[in-house]
């Protein structure tokens, strides 16, 4: 157990689960190497040793790298040839990425330091598991990463730190030099000796952390995104007998089923539907964007489900080159490209874009009175007087249009480097910066969605809205006033956004409705 309850993550020559990742990234859960681990990182490490023996060349242990691969390096130049790789290869440019990114990318290469198939001493890993549990975090940038052999820039800007060079953050956020930061959390710098530079550098860890944080927060998102539609459904006089079972099993899309599930729990005791399920309702169907929920949102939901089992996959690989085989070979490998990451990645991207786009198209609906069934226009208080939520309605839109845009994928794309030696790479670290834009933009697009259907619910009164949009609504109420004349929309937006962001409207809606799949 760790600080604030916290429990430690062992890191095993066994697969994390991405809960552990998103433990130690988000949460700053305690980390530590499991004995069994630490005997076969030692293990491992014999082997290389024997090789640096070697009059023959060993690629990583006395050879350079890439297209430099052919050059054998004279013993008493190979700490200096790690150090090298490591300096040369920290070569990153732009922003710096976000802190839990990076926390991640080291506790996944720790992961695969730990399997003992690096080669690597263990004083070596023990230095990733001291960085981490100090809360010290290297400045890693935005550019720099092409997938493949991984992410080296990036994590090189790592390796670079546990050696006491370059830029960290502290557990405080202050901007510090590596070694003034080790030495105030009481850790010594690393020496690398041979092939300890290249296995810290050749993996695809920064771009899988980020699929599993996407991934972690796409669940949480989804469940929103089917609250927020129901609630357009209620607000705008839709139907709920399109969720039907049995309706949807006549499609057997396990994504759809659930999301049809979701709504119906919702929309349970809604009496706003059930002022208009009778003989003298004259609406044959809603429109596409409220029918067709489940089948949207169930797509989404499916492919998340693969991109899950792509990246357990990759939680249970060990990504070096070369790596050290069970049976004590050193085989040089090409399993540090992205490829199956960087597609699932895009994947991701181009369903966020479907998802906001459908929410946004139930937004619309709200706005118009020739298809709001009664609502005054915009929603506003005095249309004319007031625009009610027509900006709001244009800010989702934006961020629609920019969502589309970042759905172009980006591992399509390659460029050749390494003076051709590296001449295919996946881009996996691109798509996966783009997937955090867009999942960001779908929290608002959402956000957007559920603050103005609130309002909606709002206007319907006497009719009541079902138990558990109507909690949905009262919790937004805590902190966004509800309908009235025109008020300054950026804070109310923002407050809506962290609404959803915080999983506060998840839970308003199962407090009432119970726990949505």
């Amino acid at each position: 157990m760790g600080l604030h309850g916290v429990m430690t993550v062992v890191v095993n020559v066994h697969a994390l689960s991405a809960e552990d990742v998103v433990a130690v990234a988000r949460h700053d859960a305690p980390v530590a190497l499991a004995p069994e681990a630490l005997k076969e990182i030692t293990r491992s490490r014999e082997v290389i040793e024997s090789l640096a023996e070697d009059v023959k060349p060993h690629y990583g242990v006395s050879t350079g790298f890439g297209a430099l691969a052919t050059r054998h390096i004279p013993t008493a130049l190979r700490a200096q040839l790690q150090r090298s790789l490591v300096r040369s290869h920290a070569a990153g440019s732009g922003p710096e990425v976000e802190r839990e990114v990076v926390r991640a990318l080291m506790l996944l290469r720790l992961s695969t330091l730990a399997t003992g198939r690096t080669g690597v001493r263990a004083e070596t890993a023990e230095a990733y598991a001291g960085l981490l549990n100090a809360g010290i975090t290297p400045v890693v940038h935005e550019y720099g990463s092409l997938g493949c052999s991984g992410d080296l820039a990036p994590l090189a800007h790592c390796a670079l730190a546990i050696m006491g060079e370059g830029t960290v953050r502290n557990a405080q956020g202050e901007l510090l030099p590596a070694a003034e930061a080790l030495a105030a959390a009481g850790l010594t710098p690393v020496v690398l000796q041979e092939k300890e530079g290249l296995a810290l550098i050749n993996g695809t860890d920064g771009m899988l952390g980020m699929l599993l944080l996407a991934a972690h927060d796409l669940r949480m998102l989804l469940r929103t995104a089917d609250i927020s539609a129901a609630m357009s459904v209620e607000g705008q006089l839709g139907t709920d007998a399109v969720f039907a079972a049995d309706l949807q099993a006549l499609r057997p899309h396990p994504g759809q089923a659930d999301s049809a599930a979701n709504l119906r729990a919702l929309l349970a005791g809604s009496g706003i539907v059930a002022s208009h399920r009778n003989p003298e309702c004259t609406r044959v169907q809603d429109a596409y964007s409220l029918r067709c929920t489940p089948q949207v949102h169930g797509t989404v939901r499916d492919t998340l489900a693969h991109a899950e089992l792509v990246a357990s996959r990759e939680l249970a690989s060990a990504v070096d080159n070369p790596v050290v085989t069970l049976d004590g070979r050193v085989e040089s490998n090409g399993n540090f490209h992205g490829a199956p990451v960087a597609a699932v990645l895009d994947f991701l991207a181009i369903s966020v874009a479907d998802l906001a786009s459908i929410a946004e198209r139930r937004t619309d609906r709200f706005l118009d009175v020739s298809r709001n069934h009664g609502l005054n226009a915009f929603l506003a208080d005095d249309p004319g007087v007031d625009s009610g939520h027509m900006i709001a309605q244009y800010t989702q839109a934006a961020i629609v249009s920019e969502l589309k845009r970042l759905a172009a994928p980006a591992s399509v794309d390659s460029i050749p480097s390494s003076a051709m030696q590296e001449d295919h790479v996946s881009m996996g670290w691109s798509a996966a910066r783009k997937l955090r834009r867009a999942v960001d933009g779908l929290t608002r697009v959402i956000a957007v969605e559920l603050y103005t259907a609130a309002r909606a619910l709002d206007l319907r009164a006497p009719l009541t809205p079902a138990p558990a949009t109507a909690a949905v609504r009262d919790g937004l109420r805590e902190t966004v006033e509800g309908p009235g004349t025109d008020r300054w929309l950026a804070p109310e937006i923002e407050e809506a956004v962290q609404y959803v962001a915080s999983g506060r409207a998840l839970a308003a809606a199962e407090s009432a409705a119970g726990r949505l799949v």
